[in-house]
């Protein structure tokens, strides 16, 4: 017999996942994790009503075989532990007692990618236990239904994407020793280019609409990447190489350079492009990017990004992707939307009705949600981040999530910004009393004196 149950939401969530025979019942949402409680075996956190246990899989067995993770957890109740033990490691990563200089922006943006991959074959499984449940009464055979399980991040482990970055690191290392040269600034970066854009074939997506061109560990693999992703990938090869490279937004792009007191050489134009170019770009060379006016007076002007700030924007990447990927059946759907004036009768996204938010995808939205969690965790008091979270809850129908998190960004917003949230946030509030009204049995509206 194979029983599934699944209630709750985002911040209380409770998910209990056992297998017997055949009673699969599905009730709310599976979107969210970090809560989630699961009745299934004694080798995992909960059990039952009993007091929470200590897990047995902790963040280190990320690195394991499948073989033993197979044989010890159920793959939901692996999905979940990822989840959790994903999570946990990208907070202690980025931990404000850590110092910037000592993040590893390639572990944390892993953590991130396990975290979602986590997230999406947990999904798969709910779908493939629902399809087993549908068809319950038809003869399937059990191949049918097989799920080719693997380990995170296309079967490989944390460590086993860090060790390709060092495999990368090794091999600029034999190109500079083939030549027989010295280790000069200019050459080593000549050398790192010949490995990353030729020998490896990376390259820029312009423009990126899958989102798995904004995991690391996708772009280890495909080559195929988007600009802050390939930075990272730069600037942790020439750490392994006792090289410090250095980034900067410039309007819509992410610069990178290596850190020297003689920026003229990274300007000069050999075989009609500059080092710099190569590094960046076409972006450097499109007269309508800012990054064409740059150079190496103005180089020195430029705000250095943090290992916080740069984890930041792939994180904003991943939100902008799958909100887009999440709304792309509403057509003009901005977070924002629902603040636009209540009274302007032509705009049918500004109405605040629970029976009129727009149906958005709940995956690509989870995921959203997800990276906007985690931004949160570095930036705690960016009202206008804490806004969009706020609004993305509101869209996924966790009211009163959306009420707290909206209350949060008042009290840091401008006071005009917070005079537009104000009246959606109240409005919002009654929806939350109406909604516990009739769970309450009550029918009818609520009467508001």
């Amino acid at each position: 017999m194979s029983c599934v149950l699944l209630t709750g939401s985002c911040h209380h969530r409770m998910t209990s996942v056992a297998t017997t025979n055949t009673c699969l019942t599905l009730g709310g949402s599976y979107t969210g994790h970090r809560c989630f409680r699961y009745d299934y075996s004694p080798r995992c956190c909960w059990n039952g009503d009993e007091k929470r246990k200590k897990s047995k899989f902790t963040p280190a067995s990320m690195t394991m075989g499948k073989q033993f993770l197979c044989r010890n957890l159920s793959r939901p109740n692996f999905c979940l532990e990822v989840l959790d033990a994903a999570r946990e490691r990208f907070t202690q990563e980025i931990s404000f007692q850590s110092k910037d200089k000592d993040i590893s922006l390639a572990k944390a943006l892993l953590y991130v990618a396990a975290e979602d991959e986590a997230f999406m074959a947990l999904s798969r499984e709910m779908d493939a236990l629902s399809l087993q449940f549908e068809r319950r009464d038809a003869s399937i055979s059990s191949d049918a239904l097989e799920w080719e399980w693997e380990m995170p991040l296309a079967g490989k482990s944390v460590d086993d994407w860090l060790t390709e970055l060092d495999t990368i690191a090794e091999e600029v290392k034999a190109e500079l020793v083939s030549r027989d040269i010295g280790c000069h600034l200019v050459e080593v970066l000549e050398a790192v280019n010949l490995v990353l854009f030729e020998s490896r074939g990376f390259k820029r997506s312009p423009v990126l609409v899958d989102p798995k061109y904004s995991y690391l560990h996708s772009v280890l693999s495909s080559g195929c990447s988007s600009a802050i992703l390939l930075s990272v990938i730069y600037i942790e090869v020439c750490q392994r190489l006792n090289l410090t490279i250095v980034g900067s937004r410039v309007g819509e792009d992410f610069l990178i350079w290596p850190q020297t007191g003689n920026p003229e050489e990274l300007f000069k134009v050999t075989a009609g492009h500059s080092l710099f170019g190569v590094v960046n770009g076409r972006c450097v060379d499109n007269p309508k990017s800012k990054a064409s006016d740059l150079s190496s007076n103005s180089l020195s002007g430029l705000d250095i990004a943090t290992n916080r700030d740069i984890i930041g924007i792939a994180l904003a990447n991943l939100i902008r992707l799958h909100w887009k990927h999440a709304s792309r059946m509403n057509h003009g759907l901005m977070l924002t939307s629902p603040l636009r004036p209540v009274h302007d009768a032509n705009d049918k996204f500004s109405k605040i009705d629970g029976s009129n938010i727009p149906l958005v995808r709940p995956r690509d939205l989870r995921l959203a949600i997800m990276a906007s969690e985690r931004w949160l965790i570095l930036q705690p008091h960016n009202w206008a981040l804490r806004r969009d979270h706020g609004m993305m809850l509101y869209y996924n129908r966790e009211y009163k999530e959306a009420v707290q998190e909206l209350s949060i960004c008042m009290a840091f917003a401008p006071e005009e910004e917070a005079e537009v949230l104000e009246p959606f946030v109240e409005k919002l509030h009654l929806l939350v009393l109406e909604s516990s009204w009739k769970s309450l049995g009550h029918k009818g509206p609520l009467a508001v004196p």
